[in-house]
């Protein structure tokens, strides 16, 4: 996270830039987490995710992930922690996914973009989830069996 355009070569040769996403995976004591509906006008516009953001230039993980949450849903994270990193080729970006457990915030989420929100467990009840939401979902569930 230099703040520079890294640059990432398919599989044809060709070059796409690497967009760094902070992803929050929100999980409340009893095992629920927070999927958000992207917004119109997005890409996947009506599909469900895990909230977050691009990371602006020198922007740390965490630091973009704070400042997402409370632009998105006016939350302040209290305690968080970096958990998977994830590699996505969308037809409108390549993206780099960092995606951190939220276990402590202040406030109750507000679609602060007119957003849908809800909390969910295994298996989720809405849909269609983004692509990226899908791997993210089954670590959640491989945990619960786990525990």
């Amino acid at each position: 996270m230099s703040g520079q355009a890294e640059t990432v070569k398919m599989a044809d040769g060709q070059t796409r830039k690497v967009t760094e996403v902070a992803v929050g995976v929100m999980i409340q004591p009893d095992g629920r987490f927070l999927l958000a509906q992207r917004p119109a006008g997005k890409p996947y516009e009506g599909y469900w995710e895990f909230p977050g953001g691009k990371l602006e230039p020198g922007e740390s993980v965490e630091a973009a992930l704070a400042r997402e949450l409370h632009e998105e849903l006016g939350l302040d994270i209290l305690r968080s922690e970096r958990w998977h990193t994830l590699e996505h080729d969308y037809p409108h970006a390549y993206v780099r996914l960092y995606f951190c457990k939220v276990t402590d915030w202040r406030g109750e989420p507000v679609g602060r973009e007119g957003q849908a929100f809800s909390w969910q467990a295994v298996p989720v009840s809405v849909g269609p989830l983004l692509p990226a939401t899908i791997p993210v979902v089954d670590w959640l569930a491989a945990e619960s069996r786990a525990s």
